[in-house]
Parts: C-alpha cells; sequence; structure tokens
C-alpha cells in the first residue's frame, strides 16, 4: 500500500482530499456533466475511459466523491455539490442571494462550525471555510482570566490540559454575572439613579395649581382650608386652589433663611409682607401651633405649576424647577438697581422674556457666578412650589421602564397569540391528508445533483435501479418466451405488469408509493432495560402507520449491560426480533466510527427480521450492534462511540445511499438486507424518525409527521409533543409537567409559525432525509448533505464551545446545523403527534439532565443568533427571537431574584403609579398568559393544577438548575442520566484512544455487488463440485442458507488483503477473499417461507377516473360484488405453486385509486391461526373531497394480518373475509383486493418470482 492510501485511510471519509494541483488538473480533464433527459444537470459524471495508473487511480477514485472539486460543461472549476440547484457541499462565497424564498436550495452556505480546516486538512477557499485569523475569542478569555496564570492553576493541583477549559468556563461565567449585573441595574438601579424617589422633582409628589380647590400654598406646600380658617384665606382657597399665600406670614426672623448671608443685596433685605397696600403681615410666623390654630392641615404635596400657568402669572419665574414668588420683591423694588446683577437678572427675565417661554432663569443664573450663588438664597425666600414636569432623568427612567413594558409585553402576547393561531388553524393543516397521489413525480431512484453518476447513464438513476431494470427485463424476455411456447395466455398476460421504480423520464407516480412515505425508525439504545426498549418498539410496530411502509432501525451503542440488569441491550433487542432465516448469523462489518486514533474504526454486526411481538403486525426491523473490533472485547465497553455515532449510521449509509458513494462494508450490509425486508431499495426513504428507547409514541403519531412533511416540502424536521409518562412518581416528575407543556404549546408552538423551531426533541423527531425541489422534477438532500453529515460527525473539538455542542446536546446541534445551513427552510412542530417519556424521578438525575441541557441551550443558541437568513427583519424576526431567548437564559438567576424582591417589595409597599406597577404588569403576563393558553388550547384545566406546581418549583427551574450548569460549563459527561453495570465515572472515553485506527475498505455500491456476484457464481461452482463429490451427504449448510447457521470456515478470514485488480470506482482494497466473509455469508435471495414484501404498488397508466358521489353513495348502501378469489400459495420450499387470476373491477366503482397502507386491525379479528387460511379483502375510503379514492392493498401472512386503515379515512369493512379448516400451516394465501387493476393486486410479485420468490423488488 502506497503512502497516499494509507494516510488517506486513516482520516474519515469527509477529510480526505488531494493537495496535489496536477492531480485535480488531471482529474478535472476526464470529468464531463451531462443532461438528463429531463434537461436536468445529475450528478457527477465519471469516465471509465480515462485512466490513471498507480496514485493517480487512487486520487480520481478518492476525488469522486460529493462535495470535491468538479469541472462543468463550461469549463469552470466548480465544486460539484455547491451553487446551483440541490448543492450537496459547501459552496464558495458569492456576491448576490438568489431567490431564497421561492427556491431555498440556493442559499449561501455557512463556514463549518466545527474545526473548518482542523488537522492534516488543507484549508481551500473552495470548500467554503473562512480563516479564523486572529482568535478573538482566545484574547478575551485571556484578558477576562488574567487572575488566574497557569502557574497557579498548576500549583492548585489542576492538570495543565484542561487550563483552557477551566478558564473559558470562567470567562463564559464572568459574561454572564456582568450580563445579570445589567439586568439587575437596568430593572432597579436605574430608576433610582436617575429619579431618587427622595428627590422634589418626582411627578406623584405634586398637587397641580388650580387642580383642586380648597387649598392654598405656604412655602410650597399645600394645606387643606377649614371653617375655622380666616374668611380671606378660605377665598384664596376657593378661587384656585393651591394659590400662594405665604405673604400672609411672618417669616422675616432671624435664621429663616441660612442660605441668605450677603445683607446687603436687595433680594436678600427685601420685607416678604410687602404688598401693594402695607408692609405687615397679617399673621405671625407658619408654626405648626399657628398653622392648626388656623384650621390648616398639611397634604404633604407640594404646590405643582405647569410651565403655561408660570407663563401667565406675573412676577413669578423658574430657577432649577423652583417656582418662586417675587411679587414681594417688585413691590419693595418698584425700579430698576443699576449696580445690582441680581436685579438686572430678575427684570430681564420677567419682563422682557416672552410668557410663552416660560420665564425659566435658570440657564441665566448658572452662567454667571455672581447670579449662581443668590441661586440658594432666592429658593429659600421666595419659593412657592415647583414645576410638576418630571425631570430630565425621571423621564429617561420612566421612558426605559414603558419601552421595556411595551417589548416584552409584546414578545409575551405575540407568543401566545402565535401559539393560539398554530394550535387553533396552522396545525389542522399541517396533518390534513396528502391531495393528489396521481401526479407525477421524480422517482427516489433518481439520484441528485452532486451525485456519482457513470457516464454512460443518461437518465441519472441510481445504479442498483438500473440493474434492476435491466434483471428484470431479461426474466421477461425469458418468461415471455416459455410462456408463449406453453400456450399459457393468462400466464403471459400476469406477467406483463411490474412495479416499475421509474418511467422513461425518472417520473414515478405517487400512487406507486401511496399515501405514507417510506419512513425509517431510528431507535438508538445505550443501557436501557427490556421494558423500555419493548414499549419503544411495541409502540412503533403498533402505529397505524402501515408495516410496508416502515423499516426499524435499532442501533445498540455497544456491548453495554444496564445498571440493574442481567442481560446486555444488544441481547435484549436481538431476542424481542424474529429474525430472518435468510440472513444466518452476522458478521462484524467494520465502518468508520466518530472517534479518534484508533476508536475510529469500529465494527458492528447486522441483524435483520421482524418485529411480531404486536398483534396484526409484522415490522421490518434491522438491528446494528456496536461490537467493537477484536481489541475491544474485554474492555468494559466495547463498540461504545456514543449516541451521535448511532445516528451517523444512519445517516452515512443513506448520504452514500443517496449520492452513489463509496460504502463500507457495514452499508453495503445494510443495503441488501434492508431492501429484503422492505422491498424497495434504501434510497426510497424519505423521512427518518428518531426515537429514544425509552419513548412511547401513540398510534397515529407517525401518521400525523409523515402529513406534515407531505403538507410542506420546505419542511426539514418536525417533532410531536413529549409527556411525561411518570408525571406521579415523585415531586421531582411532578414539577416537571407544566414544564413540558409549555415548552412545546407555547415556545415551540410559537417558533413552528416562522418555520424556525430551534430544538428537535431527540427522543421524538422525524427529518426528512432528502426532498423534492418545488417543481418536484429532481431532489435535494436535507438530512444526508455532505456538509451536515461532515459537520455533525466531528470528533476532534479544540475549544469548551465546540465540545458543548457536540458532547451534550445532539437533538439541538443537529437542529442548529440545519437552521443554520438550511435557514429558509422549516422546522416545525405537530401537537397532535405525541408520545410519552420517562422523566427523572430523582433531583440528581435531574440536575445532571438539565445541566447538559441548559448549557447546550446556551452555546447552541450563541451560534443560531449570528444567523441572519431566519425569517423576518429586525426587531420582528426567528434572528431577534433567538437573541432574547439566550439572554433569558442567561439572566434566569437574577430574574428570579428580582421577581421574588419585587413581590416581597409589593406586599408591604403597595405600587402608588403605574410605573411603579410596570414590574408587577409584566410579572402578570409571564404568570397568567400560560393559565389562558391551556384554556384556549388543549382545555384541560388539570394542566392548570400542575401549573401552580411548577410555579411553586420556579427557585428551582431559575436558579438552582442554571446556576449549577454555568458552574459545570466544563463538564461533558452525561452524569446520572444513563448508568451502566461496574462502570466508573470518567473511565474509558469513547470518544479519544491513542493509536491509528485500522483502514476500513470503501466501495461504491456497483463495484460491492459486481464482486458479490462473482463470489456467488463461485460459491455454486464449488457447491455443484461437492454435490458431485459427496452426493446427498452435502445439504450445503455451510453456506449460511436456509437457517442461523454460521459463515463457512473457508471463508473465515478477518483481515482486509491489498490486490492490483481495481476497477475506476474502487476503494484501495479490492482483495475479494480478503472481504468476501463480510458480504457473500448469506443469500438474500434464496426460497424462503414469506412472500416477497408489498415494494410498490403497480398502477395503471393513464388511470384518471375518480368514483363521483352517485358511484360512491352506491359503494357506501350496497357494497362491492366480490369476484371469484384467487391465491397463490407456497409449498414447504417457499416456491409458489398458482398466481392470482386477473381481476376485474365492479362497475359500480371506477379506477381511480389514492392508497393508503395503514394497518390498524379490525374490531373483533382474531390473531393468525397457523390452521386457518384468511381471505381479507378491505378498502378504505381516502379524502374523497379532494377528487381521490384511498384503496387498500394488502398482503396476509401468518402473523400479519393487513386490514384497512381508520386513521386515514373510513373504513368500508371486512369485505367477504371467510376461511377454510385443514389448510397446510406451509401454505400461505394472499386474498387479492376486488378493487385491484387487471394484472393483480398491488403487492403481488411478478412472474419471476416463481424462480425466486423471496427477492427483493420494487
Amino acid at each position: 500500500m502506497d503512502k497516499f492510501a494509507a494516510q488517506s485511510h486513516q482520516r474519515p471519509l469527509y477529510q480526505r482530499q488531494t493537495s496535489d494541483p496536477q492531480h485535480h488538473y488531471q482529474h478535472q480533464q476526464s470529468v464531463e456533466r451531462r443532461r438528463t433527459v429531463r434537461g436536468a444537470q445529475r450528478g457527477t459524471i465519471r469516465d471509465p475511459s480515462s485512466q490513471e495508473a498507480g496514485s493517480s487511480a487512487a486520487l480520481r477514485r478518492a476525488d469522486t466523491r460529493p462535495g470535491t472539486r468538479r469541472q462543468n460543461t463550461a469549463g469552470t472549476i466548480r465544486d460539484a455539490g455547491n451553487g446551483g440547484i440541490g448543492g450537496t457541499g459547501a459552496p464558495g462565497r458569492a456576491l448576490t442571494r438568489g431567490k431564497t424564498l421561492t427556491r431555498p436550495e440556493r442559499f449561501v452556505a455557512p463556514a463549518p462550525l466545527i474545526n473548518p480546516h482542523s488537522g492534516d486538512t488543507p484549508y481551500s477557499a473552495a470548500e467554503g471555510a473562512i480563516p479564523t485569523g486572529w482568535d478573538w475569542w482566545g484574547f478575551c478569555v485571556t484578558v477576562l482570566t488574567f487572575w488566574a496564570p497557569g502557574v497557579l492553576l498548576t500549583a492548585c493541583g489542576l492538570p495543565e490540559n484542561k487550563h483552557r477549559a477551566w478558564k473559558e468556563k470562567c470567562a463564559l461565567c464572568e459574561i454572564a454575572l456582568f450580563m445579570m449585573g445589567v439586568v439587575g441595574f437596568l430593572t432597579i438601579g436605574l430608576t433610582k439613579v436617575l429619579c431618587p424617589k427622595t428627590a422634589s422633582n418626582v411627578s406623584g409628589n405634586f398637587i397641580r395649581l388650580g387642580a383642586t380647590g380648597g387649598l392654598i400654598g405656604i412655602e410650597g406646600w399645600n394645606f387643606n382650608v377649614s371653617s375655622t380658617t380666616p374668611s380671606y384665606l378660605r377665598t384664596l382657597a376657593d378661587t384656585l386652589g393651591g394659590s400662594d399665600a405665604s405673604d400672609y406670614f411672618t417669616r422675616n426672623t432671624t435664621g429663616s433663611f441660612p442660605s441668605c448671608t450677603n445683607t446687603t443685596a436687595a433680594y436678600v433685605k427685601t420685607n416678604l409682607c410687602t404688598n401693594s397696600t402695607s408692609t405687615t403681615c397679617a399673621l405671625g410666623s407658619p408654626t405648626s401651633t399657628l398653622l392648626s390654630s388656623l384650621g390648616l392641615t398639611n397634604t404633604t404635596y407640594k404646590v405643582g405649576y405647569s410651565w403655561k400657568q408660570v407663563g401667565n402669572i406675573s412676577d413669578v419665574l423658574v430657577i432649577n424647577g423652583n417656582v418662586l414668588n417675587l411679587t414681594p420683591y417688585i413691590y419693595a423694588n418698584p425700579t430698576a438697581i443699576p449696580t445690582d446683577p441680581v436685579d438686572t437678572a430678575i427684570r430681564l427675565v420677567l419682563y422682557n422674556l416672552t410668557a410663552s417661554g416660560g420665564k425659566d432663569a435658570t440657564r441665566l443664573f448658572t452662567n454667571d457666578d455672581s447670579l449662581k450663588t443668590a441661586i440658594p438664597c432666592l429658593v429659600e425666600k421666595y419659593y412657592a412650589g415647583h414645576i410638576d414636569k418630571i425631570t430630565p432623568g425621571c423621564f429617561i427612567s420612566n421612558l426605559f421602564l414603558y419601552v421595556s413594558l411595551a417589548l416584552i409585553s409584546s414578545i409575551i402576547l405575540v407568543r401566545f397569540s402565535m401559539a393560539v393561531i398554530f394550535a387553533w388553524i396552522l396545525s389542522p393543516r399541517l396533518v390534513a391528508p396528502p391531495r393528489n397521489l396521481r401526479r407525477k413525480v421524480v422517482s427516489p431512484g433518481i439520484l441528485p445533483e452532486g451525485a456519482n453518476v457513470d457516464i454512460t447513464n443518461t437518465t441519472g438513476a441510481a445504479p442498483w435501479v438500473t440493474d434492476q431494470l435491466r434483471r428484470r427485463a431479461t426474466e421477461a424476455a425469458r418468461l415471455k418466451k416459455r410462456a408463449t411456447a406453453a400456450g399459457r395466455k393468462e400466464e403471459l398476460d400476469a406477467g406483463k405488469k411490474f412495479a416499475e421504480p421509474l418511467n422513461g423520464e425518472g417520473m414515478i407516480t405517487m400512487a406507486s408509493i401511496g399515501a405514507e412515505l417510506f419512513c425509517v425508525c431510528l431507535v438508538t439504545c445505550y443501557s436501557e432495560g427490556e421494558d423500555g426498549i419493548r414499549t419503544t418498539l411495541d409502540s412503533i410496530a403498533g402505529s397505524t402507520y402501515s408495516d410496508a411502509r416502515k423499516l426499524i432501525f435499532v442501533v445498540c451503542d455497544g456491548m453495554i449491560t444496564g445498571s440493574g440488569e442481567k442481560m446486555s441491550t444488544p441481547d435484549i433487542v436481538v431476542g424481542l426480533i424474529e429474525r430472518d432465516e435468510r440472513f444466518g448469523e452476522p458478521d462484524a462489518m467494520s465502518y468508520v466510527a466518530i472517534a479518534d486514533g484508533r476508536k475510529a474504526h469500529n465494527q458492528a454486526m447486522v441483524y435483520a427480521g421482524h418485529y411480531t411481538n404486536v398483534a396484526g403486525h409484522r415490522t421490518p426491523i434491522v438491528v446494528v450492534v456496536k461490537c467493537g473490533p477484536p481489541e475491544e472485547r474485554h474492555n468494559s465497553k466495547p463498540g461504545n462511540r456514543g449516541k451521535r455515532d448511532s445516528q451517523m449510521i444512519l445517516m452515512n449509509f443513506f448520504s452514500r445511499v443517496t449520492y452513489n458513494d463509496r460504502m463500507t462494508p457495514l452499508d453495503y450490509d445494510l443495503f441488501r438486507k434492508s431492501q429484503a425486508l422492505v422491498g424497495v431499495t434504501p434510497d426510497f426513504f424519505e423521512v427518518c424518525l428518531m426515537v429514544d428507547a425509552d419513548t412511547m409514541i401513540y398510534p397515529e403519531s407517525m401518521t400525523y409527521l409523515v402529513r406534515a412533511m407531505q403538507h410542506d416540502s420546505l419542511i426539514m424536521g418536525v417533532c410531536g409533543e413529549t409527556r411525561i409518562g411518570n408525571k406521579r412518581q415523585s415531586w421531582v416528575t411532578m414539577i416537571q409537567v407544566f414544564e413540558y407543556f409549555i415548552s412545546h404549546h407555547q415556545a415551540k408552538a410559537f417558533e413552528a409559525v416562522f418555520g424556525g423551531v430551534t430544538c428537535l426533541p431527540g427522543c421524538f423527531s422525524m427529518y426528512r432525509i432528502k426532498a423534492r425541489k418545488p417543481d418536484e422534477d429532481d431532489w435535494f438532500p436535507v438530512l444526508v448533505q455532505p456538509q451536515i453529515c461532515s459537520q455533525y460527525s466531528q470528533s476532534v473539538v479544540t475549544t469548551l464551545h465546540q465540545k458543548n455542542l457536540l458532547l451534550l446536546g445532539e437533538d439541538r446541534f443537529l437542529t442548529t446545523l440545519l437552521l443554520r445551513t438550511f435557514p429558509n427552510r422549516k422546522m416545525s412542530f405537530c401537537p397532535q403527534a405525541r408520545c410519552r417519556t420517562v422523566a427523572p424521578d430523582t433531583f440528581k438525575v435531574l440536575l445532571s439532565q438539565r445541566r447538559r441541557w441548559i448549557n447546550s441551550t446556551v452555546h447552541n443558541l450563541m451560534e443560531l443568533v449570528l444567523v441572519r437568513n431566519l425569517c423576518g427583519t429586525f426587531c420582528f424576526s426567528m434572528q431577534f427571537v433567538v437573541f432574547i431567548d439566550l439572554v433569558g437564559t442567561i439572566v434566569l438567576p437574577i430574574a428570579i431574584c428580582l421577581t421574588l424582591t419585587t413581590a416581597i417589595s409589593y406586599i408591604f409597599t403597595p405600587p402608588t403609579s403605574f410605573s411603579d406597577a410596570i414590574p408587577l404588569l409584566l410579572l402578570g403576563l409571564v404568570l397568567g398568559l400560560p393559565a389562558v393558553l391551556i384554556l384556549l388550547t388543549t382545555m384541560k384545566l388539570i394542566y392548570v393544577g400542575w401549573m401552580f406546581i411548577y410555579l411553586l418549583a420556579l427557585p428551582i427551574w431559575n436558579f438552582v438548575l442554571p446556576v449549577y450548569a454555568f458552574t459545570k460549563f466544563d463538564d461533558f459527561s452525561w452524569g446520572e442520566t444513563r448508568k451502566v453495570a461496574g462502570e466508573v465515572k470518567g473511565q474509558d472515553s469513547h470518544a479519544v484512544a491513542e493509536g491509528v485506527a485500522e483502514s476500513v475498505p470503501q466501495r461504491r455500491w456497483e463495484d460491492w455487488e459486481r464482486s458479490r456476484l462473482r463470489k456467488v457464481k463461485r460459491d455454486d461452482k464449488r457447491r455443484k463440485e461437492l454435490e458431485r463429490s459427496f452426493g446427498n451427504r452435502f445439504h450445503g449448510d455451510e453456506l449460511g442458507v436456509g437457517g442461523n447457521a454460521s459463515p463457512r470456515d473457508t471463508l473465515n478470514s478477518t483481515s482486509y488483503e491489498d490486490s492490483a485488480a481495481q476497477s475506476d470506482t474502487t476503494s484501495l482494497f479490492t482483495g475479494e477473499e480478503g472481504w468476501n466473509r463480510q458480504v457473500g455469508a448469506y443469500r438474500e435471495d434464496v426460497d424462503g417461507l414469506h412472500p416477497p414484501p408489498v415494494g410498490l404498488y403497480v398502477v395503471e397508466e393513464g388511470e384518471e377516473d375518480t368514483i363521483n358521489v352517485g358511484d360512491l353513495h352506491t359503494a357506501l348502501d350496497q357494497g362491492w360484488e366480490d369476484s371469484p378469489r384467487n391465491s397463490f400459495s407456497g409449498d414447504a420450499s417457499g416456491r409458489y405453486d398458482n398466481l392470482p387470476s386477473i381481476q376485474t373491477p365492479s362497475p359500480a366503482l371506477p379506477h381511480g385509486k389514492m392508497f393508503s397502507l395503514s394497518d390498524r386491525p379490525l374490531m373483533g379479528q382474531q390473531p393468525w391461526d397457523s390452521s386457518t387460511t384468511l381471505h381479507d379483502s378491505t378498502t378504505s375510503l381516502g379524502s374523497y373531497a379532494y377528487g381521490d379514492l384511498s384503496l387498500s392493498h394488502q398482503l396476509t401472512s401468518p402473523s400479519h394480518p393487513l386490514v384497512a386503515d381508520t386513521s386515514f379515512s373510513s373504513s368500508f369493512g371486512s369485505l367477504g373475509a371467510s376461511s377454510s379448516s385443514g389448510a397446510d400451516p406451509a401454505r400461505l394465501v394472499r386474498s387479492p383486493s376486488p378493487m385491484s387493476d387487471s394484472h393483480g393486486t398491488a403487492g403481488t410479485p411478478p412472474l419471476s418470482a416463481q424462480q425466486s420468490p423471496n427477492r427483493p423488488y420494487l
């Protein structure tokens, strides 16, 4: 093996590339791009005629992946997965944006989120990565943690390799504390600084002049008059309430005005009792005794003046807001005093300024030093009241409060109203039955742009589809020749019709797939017990979604035994399935894991069969057991690589299928077994349901989620509502009930209105594997985009931020990646789809779980807030909402402290003004609207009770949990959430190990298949030789066919060997005898005991009729007239003796079809009995309001009586089910529907099934 090969296979697939420009140039000259028959540019076309030798050949093979550089027809260098429609990689930066709303696939992808150019992979501008340049975050960390140098940390016992993480945690905590301090200051401190309560300028401390009668003003204070008050004072009070009566009282005594020390100034010597008629005071000094004797009572409110009133009253001016009554001064000094600057200033303001200006002398007096010294004395001696307009400080403070009230209340009300609109209007539309299934769409067998397509392929079809059509044509020709020679016209007619995966234009009728898309259900297991796993699998298998359209995909993350369990998790799962005898005992298949060092190589075994533990269901299931390479067999957790690695097994598999990329042995094994179980190739799967192993989904949930996907092709992910199954187990579970409810029905419902749900829970979410473009003539990969897979499968991270993203919350990080990569597509929420999960029942486990969730939320929101293309603009955008959520999450501790402080203070000091009551109003909105939301959306009053329990636990939710999480920013473990028997905390990391990983062979499907067929021929030849040598003593059991026998001992090589035999698509490992045990230990096309799966439905071309209203009533009232039943049955060898005869539908029901496949058992139906032959014909009526008729074409088997769906439509009931006793248990009966087309029932195998009835077919 050459040096390049060794280096290439030591790195993950997404990091392999070529750095030799000459090799790039040579490769680009041999690459073309061709248009398909429909005019779309499909795939990266490989020219097998262009051959290079040695390392050039290896280079070409390594460079034919999606995402590597290609040359288009114009000769310009471009990325095969970038730009244009359906781009798959990270495109180069462009200067313009396309129409993102109508063509969301036209986008400028962001730079990779994790390690854009880490490791030994050189940076390339064509990959969309942007050099980070200066490490600004590292500089910030250094500045914020200057007080903790490395020497001090080492002296304190902290290992040097943990210094950076600890410093980053401290920096984040300091930032959080700063934000909390800012929020606290803006909430409480700003008002006290700008507008202190003790100041005389608070508007609530005044009674406006003339606003209230019966008041007089004395030295600026309002006094109530009484009947004992002198008449002249009462007259003054009744004339203008609050009028100044200070000149009636003697105030010239020594010491009355301490600030008046300049005895020579006129304003100081003026007698305050001077008026137009007298210079003596009518009353004595205004002491409390005198005021009481006069019947005057102080109201404690000052006299307030408006600027207009000041302008209209003579001899009054304002300094610093203080209203001065200078009437005594003007009477005492009727003429100007030229040598007195104060007198000059007073007369200037009183007589020379316009009244509309308010006679404000503040600027005049404060700008002159001689005048400024007179201000204290003037205010003390002539004070009559105050301007009751708030000061600038109070104005700014109140403005901030009102803006905060408007902003926060608008956010709360908009969230509330949008959640109600979503619950009432949008979500019912989201789960409406699909329309017009007769339309033609691009076939799943067509590869998207960026996929690897042979130069001879003019249609863009996948090689397995081309191979299948070629074999089918050969078999049909052979069948025609044999049927014609035998004169069996009926057999010839029956063999003319096949369920074609595509037509000549690469299209397919949606009715061939049906109302239910092909869905793979991923269940990730780690240390769960049998009860939890069985509950999850039972709920998936027992759902109303058709068994013919779902595949359960279970991944066991290592040979793990849960705490308190007697069996390992893989043993539990494998023991629950009915294994398919065709596949025998599986071998350990290699694949590239998410890990570093030697752990990057892992092995897994694939068990395939059916899940039959639910009555009436026989669900295909694949179990992937990560067992680890041989050197890990004695480890504590062999094969364990984490949940992300389990998800990436599925994502990488479908990504390689979608792009016809190089497959590992595990991928190829999954391809064959899933095709054999479901009857279609894996590229027909369009959606993926991800469920945790302790989750139970409701029967209708899968149907609702798939309908949401069908309703809007822009939806790339959708989640349902998660409820708590053990809500009354302890007080810990009780406080979580309402938190789960409000996080779905308010937060996610609001985000779903704008298509921006920021977190799809990992326990119950559905993702779109690939989406049809708006014109439905091409594919756009979503979940399997190489850009998504490469970033989600990162194993080496360098910062605390990246570790929090990758290691703590896989579900939220995957959602962030999708929103960040496709900001113009949608993440949605479907409240009709529900599941139940087991919540933590002890506070210790809850603390550990929420630590991961809170830290993951903070770091993911930090990334989402930088995405500019989310829905909306400025404050009316999802980006702004994400920013508010981020700030709200960080300041939760200070928020709950302020809430409790405000509530306690209002108990002892009720608010006296609207501005004082603003915090209380916001608190009422936050706490009260959820109760209204409950009544408007669910009408379940019990949740109001759960809400009060939640409110009692607010200090835990908003203070204890966030503070604990922030102090554990550098803790990346799962803590107490998942316990393993005998596990010690911190041991055996599943992501990092020393050494170099063993190489894993990667070959494209056509190369694996070509080699397998060669091996099959060799095995057949060898079999015949052994039979000739040993006769009847040789039964072929060592081939692993017909039972669970182990693979042959003669093919037990455990190492991969290099070979010089290479094709243009093979990897560097092509020695067949080195890997033949991996792919040749079973034959899925041998005779078996079960009929082939349903696969695609046979649909007549040109069938456009629909049932009319009259025919519909006739069908409902009278039913259908059943045609004579025929069936095909099999003997013990699995061969079928006869085929169903042609059935003609009743004239009362035209040929129009809309296929609905769900399998809900009918009432009263008994489980299958091996002594009973069941003939079942059922139909289900679809949404005839849309002009379609829903029809169930189902297959019956010994453990799987398929019946009509009642969740999609109205069931017509069983139409003539009959039974015959004494039937051979090995003989299976398929009952054709009375509405089947003229060539038999949908799902009936072609005549070629007589030779190999269990061969997977389309």
